[in-house]
Formats: structure tokens, C-alpha cells, sequence
């Protein structure tokens, strides 16, 4: 594989990002519609995706005190937002500030309203002053906006492949298992340093924290508890997914430290890395394997995320776990086919997985994927691997991958849309 163009596509996908990706998302809309309407809104219409409701409904906005959902997303982002700094853009809010948000909630008009799309990742905030309006879009990726339209004037209008959308950004296509095992090995540090210094300082500390204090179900610090108790044992495979799932437990009941996301979300950011991180450290590996094997695991997270789309019913912790689970092989010095079988026998396992909005429960998701992970490791390190035609494996990685995208955009669309009735209580 190209070096540069995979390098680049490092930098298109890990960026860091101040709480669930979702709302941060919302959020970054309404600043934006305010920033192009130039003065303070009397009103907000907000449009969104089905995945969107699914996704912002019942986690915690960081900076909004404890406040959850769509419209707290994009006031935070309309009264107290910068645009400019994208997924960062309510990183700032002052108490002053919030009292602003919870002014204008309790007092001006919000209306949410579902957009009927086909568009996974949909949002539309469109922001008022009397007869002065401004409206901002954004499609398939979380600060891609595509229409822009002041006064019912449009200023920008880039148009979309709804039905096959790709980034305009480079290709993942180019990415294989073995092209990143090899990419990984081969790489000169110096070109993927920079970035994996920033995950895992960034994501170590908001996993510290969801150690250390209460968040969520605490599902990271209850498995430490039980290690320390001697109810759980004191092993790599707890150490591990206590360390990622305690990252989740901060982020989603809305710690405000920034966290590196991956494809778009930071529960696979956190879960991408926050193992590797632990496994490496507990077996005394170098700075550089550490590095070479965080490299491996977010570019098969990458890989895998890519065939399943930005947002699906399937979870994304899963795609992560996938890859940590061939990372986990890599820094053992496992071979290729070691390091595949693992993957495989991980999407063989755990594909099953649904996503039902962001929330506490992604934290228990992620640790149930860490231990299919190392399951996962021991069991191709055995020479045990699911074999071609066992449910949705495949005749290699490749094709068990490609199974896993046919079953996450066409198999569990209607599974999409179950969850979302569920939620709403359209049943």
C-alpha cells in the first residue's frame, strides 16, 4: 500500500472529539447555522436521521450539567458554540454560558423533527431572528456539510451519492488485513507518531478517569473492584477491558476530556487503543510496538468500519474489537495467518452485537468485545479458526469482512428501524 495515501487516511480518521460523536455532530450544526446567520437565534428547527435520534437520545452532552438529548446538543452549539473547532466545539462553554442554553430552552422555541432519509448520518439546523434565517447540513461524516442556505439564498450546495457515498478524501478502499499488517511493520515511526502520542495520552487520561470516579454503570472500575476482590482474576484479558471500558464509562455520561476517535465515533477510538495500550504496558513492550500496534488496530477498525458505514445497527465497538483482537497478534509477533484468524474468529463471534444509540451500555459492549478479543488470540494462536461457510465466515479476511458490511447495510436495516420504533415508542 501507499504509504502517504494510508498515513493520510490515518489523519482523515483519528481526530479528536469532546463527547458522543452524535450530538458533538448536532452540536457543530448549530453553531454554524448562528455563525452564518450572524446574531443570536430566536428559534431552532432541527432535522435529523433516524441514527441520529438513535444515537443522541440518551447520552449526556459534556459541559450541559448533566443535560442529554437533541435539543441540548444544538442550543449548546447555537448560544454557546465555536465552529471552528469542530468536534472540540462546545469544549469551552462557561458557566455563564450554560446558563444561556438553559435559559433558551426553558424559553424559546426548538422543534426536532425526524428528516425521512436514507442518509444514516443526517442533520439539518436551521437558526431564526425574526424574518432572518440560516440553515446548515451536514451528510455521511460528522462535519461534512453539504448545503448551506442564508435567508433561502444558497451559499454552498455540494452535491452527494446518497446511495454509495464515499469520502471525497482517499480511498479506503486500498486497505486489505494484509496491506496494514505490513503497512505496520514497515512504517518509519516518525510518520504515525505524532498522532498515536495524541491517543494515547488523550485516551488514557479519560480512561483514568472513569477509573477513578463515577460514571455511567462504571462497568471499567466494577471489573478492577472484582480483579481487586479476587472475584475476577488479575489478568491481561480484565486489566484490558476494564482500561477500554472505563474510557467509555467518562465519555458517554458526558466527561468533558477529549478523547481520538476513529471512523467517526469514540467508543472505537477508545476501543481501538486503550487495550493495546494496557497490553502493552503490562508486558514491559517498547515505545514502538506500542505505536506499530496501535497503528494495526485502527487501520483494521478502519478497514472493517468502512464495509459497515458510518452508522448501522451493528456496533462499532465490534469493528474495533475485531481489530484489536489482530493487533493483540501483532505485537505478539504472530504471523499473517495468526494474525487474520484472530480477526475472523472475533467477527465470527461477537457480529451479533446491535447499536442501540450511544449510552452507559456501550461501556459493557466494549468489554464484552476485549474478552472476545483475547479469546479470539489464544484460539488462533491454537490453530483454531472458524472455518469458510460457518455462518457468515468467509473463504479468507477479506471476504468474511465484506460478509460483515452485507450484513450490517442490508441484513440489519429493518433491525435499524426496529430499534429506532423501540426507542421512540412507536410500538
Amino acid at each position: 500500500m501507499n504509504v502517504k495515501k494510508v498515513v493520510k487516511i490515518l489523519n482523515e480518521e483519528i481526530v479528536p472529539a469532546e463527547g458522543c460523536t452524535e450530538p458533538i455532530a448536532i452540536a457543530y450544526v448549530g453553531a454554524k447555522a448562528v455563525e452564518i446567520l450572524g446574531k443570536k437565534p430566536t428559534r431552532l428547527d432541527i432535522y435529523v436521521s433516524g441514527n441520529m435520534i438513535k444515537n443522541v437520545k440518551s447520552v449526556n452532552v459534556p459541559n450541559g450539567g448533566g443535560m442529554v438529548g437533541i435539543e441540548v446538543s444544538a442550543v449548546m452549539g447555537a448560544v454557546a458554540g465555536n465552529a471552528d473547532a469542530e468536534l472540540m466545539v462546545i469544549s469551552s462553554v462557561t458557566p455563564g454560558q450554560l446558563e444561556e442554553v438553559k435559559e433558551f430552552i426553558k424559553n424559546k422555541e426548538i422543534n426536532v423533527i425526524h428528516e425521512k432519509t436514507d442518509v444514516k448520518l443526517y442533520a439539518r439546523v436551521v437558526a431564526y431572528n425574526g424574518e432572518e434565517s440560516a440553515s446548515v447540513e451536514i451528510k455521511h461524516l460528522h462535519t461534512n456539510i453539504t448545503k448551506v442556505e442564508k435567508n433561502r439564498e444558497v451559499l454552498i450546495n455540494r452535491a452527494c451519492n446518497d446511495t454509495n457515498f464515499t469520502s471525497t478524501d482517499e480511498d479506503r478502499g486500498i486497505l486489505t488485513i494484509e496491506g496494514i499488517y505490513n503497512f505496520a511493520k514497515t512504517v518509519n515511526l516518525s510518520e504515525i507518531e505524532d498522532i498515536f502520542k495524541m491517543v494515547v495520552d488523550y485516551n488514557s487520561a479519560i480512561a483514568k478517569e472513569g477509573l477513578t470516579k463515577k460514571y455511567g454503570v462504571n462497568m471499567g472500575s466494577m471489573i478492577r473492584e472484582n480483579m481487586e476482590k479476587g472475584i475476577y482474576g488479575n489478568d491481561q484479558k480484565n486489566r484490558s477491558a476494564s482500561f477500554a471500558a472505563a474510557g467509555s464509562d467518562a465519555r458517554m455520561a458526558g466527561c468533558p476530556l477529549p478523547v481520538m476517535t476513529t471512523s467517526g465515533s469514540g467508543n472505537q477510538g477508545m476501543t481501538a487503543s486503550l487495550p493495546i495500550i494496557q497490553h502493552c504496558s503490562d508486558n514491559n513492550l517498547s515505545y514502538e510496538e506500542t505505536i506499530r500496534g496501535l497503528a494495526f488496530s485502527h487501520l483494521a477498525c478502519i478497514h472493517i468500519k468502512t464495509n459497515v458505514g458510518r452508522l448501522s445497527a451493528y456496533c462499532g465497538a465490534i469493528c474495533a474489537s475485531a481489530g484489536v483482537s489482530g493487533a493483540l497478534a501483532f505485537v505478539m509477533g504472530e504471523s499473517l495467518e495468526v494474525v487474520a484468524d484472530s480477526i475472523t474468529n472475533t467477527l465470527g463471534n461477537v457480529s451479533g452485537m446491535i447499536c442501540d444509540g450511544a449510552k452507559a451500555s456501550c461501556a459493557m459492549k466494549i468489554a464484552s468485545g476485549i474478552y472476545a478479543a483475547f479469546d479470539s488470540v489464544h484460539l488462533s494462536k491454537a490453530k483454531k479458526v472458524l472455518s469458510n461457510g460457518e455462518g457468515i465466515v468467509g473463504e479468507d479476511i477479506e471476504k468474511t469482512i465484506k460478509n460483515i458490511g452485507i450484513l450490517s447495510q442490508i441484513g440489519m436495516d429493518g433491525t435499524d428501524q426496529t430499534i429506532l420504533g423501540i426507542m421512540t415508542n412507536k410500538y
